[in-house]
């Protein structure tokens, strides 16, 4: 059990901006300073052990976040001690974290079991780097709620034998693309404090889960093609973590996974939070929006070898809706 010597004030400026105009900075201070910690407990360095996949949230050289998943054979990530975690993997070449991997870098993950639906985040600093994957010291460590999780169960597949290319898209998505944002159920968000870099304690990188009915993220493009996406917000744990980041650090990463054939999308763009008006309303269980004005993206097919399930939905998915055909903000 983690001593209370190494709880530490959670929160960074933007998180509690939110806090305050969401009405429940008072409530969550307590309760983040308990469940936000500088060390890994038992449950979450078991959980991470048992994982196939680990969601990584990272900075490239404009300090624009990505997204990106890394997977392998259960054990793959390992935690030697409660402030570490040992990650026995690379990503791809063309991967916006492969550029960036390096000591010293703040960087965001999150383990999540979807078909129990739990799930640990640990945002930390890279300690090591090497031929074999890199090694990430906690700067804090803390649970999630199984909230909209979609429960699917993960089969491992043969790899494939060439590595897989990602093709560039620039801020105009690929037909392809924008009809997989529009069907999905899923999709990971990295984000980062307007200060982000290792050691920094509250001041770093994320990555977290958003879930919804199939047609919960709206696509709508300009005339020049760039593309606009609107992310409902449904209520959670009130520590505004990844809108905290946005209020200080407007830009976030998605990631995308067609879970039937393991082909991903990685989008990074320019973030806003809508307070309220008429779209917020129109969305049933919104209580605010997301919206990411895409500046790059990365499509790659076949990039995982892992295929899912069919996903038994959410319950808490009951009272919110999707975006009419052409709707969004």
């Amino acid at each position: 059990m983690t001593s209370e010597a190494s709880r530490v004030w959670p929160f960074h400026a933007g998180e509690t901006a939110v806090q305050d105009r969401a009405g429940v900075r008072e409530r969550v201070e307590t309760a983040g300073a308990r469940m936000i910690r500088d060390a890994m407990p038992a449950q979450h360095r078991e959980l991470f052990g048992k994982l196939p996949t680990l969601l990584v949230g990272s900075l490239d050289a404009q300090r624009r976040p990505w997204a990106s998943m890394l997977a392998g054979r259960p054990g793959f990530v390992s935690a030697p001690d409660e402030h570490t975690l040992r990650i026995a993997a690379r990503p791809q070449a063309d991967d916006p974290l492969a550029s960036h991997l390096a000591p010293g870098v703040p960087i965001g993950l999150l383990g999540l079991e979807p078909h129990t639906r739990r799930r640990n985040r640990m945002n930390g600093t890279v300690i090591e780097v090497d031929a074999e994957g890199f090694s990430v010291g906690v700067d804090q460590s803390f649970g999630n709620c199984p909230q909209y999780i979609q429960a699917r169960e993960p089969r491992w597949v043969e790899p494939l034998s060439a590595p897989r290319r990602a093709e560039r898209l620039g801020s105009a998505l690929t037909n392809v693309a924008l009809a997989l944002i529009r069907r999905v159920d899923t999709l990971f968000i990295a984000s980062a404090s307007a200060h982000a870099h290792g050691r920094s304690g509250a001041e770093g990188v994320d990555v977290s889960h958003r879930g919804g009915k199939p047609g919960f993220v709206d696509a709508t493009t300009d005339h020049d093609g760039r593309c606009l996406l609107t992310i409902p917000d449904f209520r959670g744990n009130n520590l505004f973590n990844t809108l905290g980041n946005v209020a200080a650090h407007p830009h976030a990463g998605l990631l995308f996974v067609d879970h039937d054939r393991g082909d991903t999308l990685q989008i990074t763009g320019r973030a806003d939070i809508v307070w309220d008006g008429s779209a917020v309303q129109s969305f049933a269980g919104a209580q605010r929006l997301l919206q990411v004005q895409v500046d790059e993206a990365l499509w790659t097919p076949a990039a995982l070898p892992l295929r899912w399930s069919v996903p038994e939905y959410a319950p808490q998915l009951d009272g919110t809706g999707v975006w009419p055909t052409g709707g969004g903000a």
